[in-house]
């Protein structure tokens, strides 16, 4: 056999034993249960209730509720695709503080729940959050959604041509698509994908207020992405662009101001 020939086989081979790997492991690339990268010392105030929501397969999902009345809606903040609720005290300390209620939810797979995430598996995480509030009497449009990271696409998704008090992407995606083609250029992206978040195509179909967040300097999804989401919504829509921030944003006075005022322009 030509030389030429054995080594463009052993390279095909090689090619088509990555792309197998990729699919077969995928999902250990996507989401990080173990990884805590962002506590602080901040404590946790005014003791949530630790509560575990039903969700499919059996799955119950721990999780944070803080109430106070039904005169303030009601936060449902939906976080990335690494850590434990401990990782976003600061966030829902300053919910709190703002006199809202709010439910942290944590995924399947994570903070010690059983199963194993994907994107299905997470939209029905989301959803049964949702049917738990509607349970308490909270209804959709005292319900605001805050999509952190990957818990963006999920908020996107359960969102859709729904009655929710308002919508909160901070460092939101286009898709993991386009994440993927972005990382692993050289792979089949598109053919061997499971989990693909395709936010960019539900986008429009958002009908409620919505503020999207994004640091310009982001390094783990690009600022373009936040920016072509912002620009895709059809809806009321605002954005805190900022020029120095980076995937998880600095959850500053600014930061902080600009999340207040929205959520007071909701009520």
């Amino acid at each position: 056999m030509d030389v030429r020939l054995k080594i463009l086989i052993g390279f095909i081979a090689a090619y088509l034993f990555i792309v197998v790997l990729m699919y077969i492991f995928q999902r250990s690339f996507l989401y990080f249960p173990k990884v805590d990268n962002y506590l602080t010392e901040e404590k946790l105030e005014g003791m949530p209730e630790k509560v575990y929501i039903d969700s499919t397969n059996d799955i119950k999902l721990y999780s944070w509720f803080y109430f106070e009345n039904f005169d303030k809606k009601t936060i449902l903040f939906l976080h990335g695709n690494a850590g434990t609720l401990n990782s976003r005290i600061y966030k829902l300390n300053f919910f709190k503080d703002l006199g809202y209620n709010y439910l942290a939810v944590s995924w399947r797979g994570f903070s010690g729940n059983k199963g194993y995430p994907t994107e299905k598996g997470l939209y029905e995480d989301a959803n049964s959050a949702i049917t738990w509030l509607n349970q308490k009497g909270i209804s959709l449009n005292s319900i605001i959604l805050y999509g952190e990271s990957l818990g963006t696409g999920v908020a996107i998704e359960i969102s859709q041509n729904k009655d929710y008090g308002g919508l909160i992407l901070e460092s939101p995606y286009t898709s993991i698509i386009d994440m993927g083609k972005l990382n692993y250029p050289y792979l089949p992206v598109e053919l061997i994908l499971k989990d693909k978040f395709n936010s960019k195509e539900k986008i429009k179909n958002i009908k409620i207020p919505t503020l999207v967040m994004h640091g310009k300097q982001d390094t783990i999804v690009p600022f373009y992405m936040g920016e072509d989401i912002y620009n895709a919504l059809k809806t009321d829509k605002y954005n805190y662009f900022v020029d120095d921030d980076d995937h998880m944003m600095r959850f500053d006075n600014e930061m902080k101001d600009v999340i207040s005022s929205f959520l007071k322009e909701l009520n």
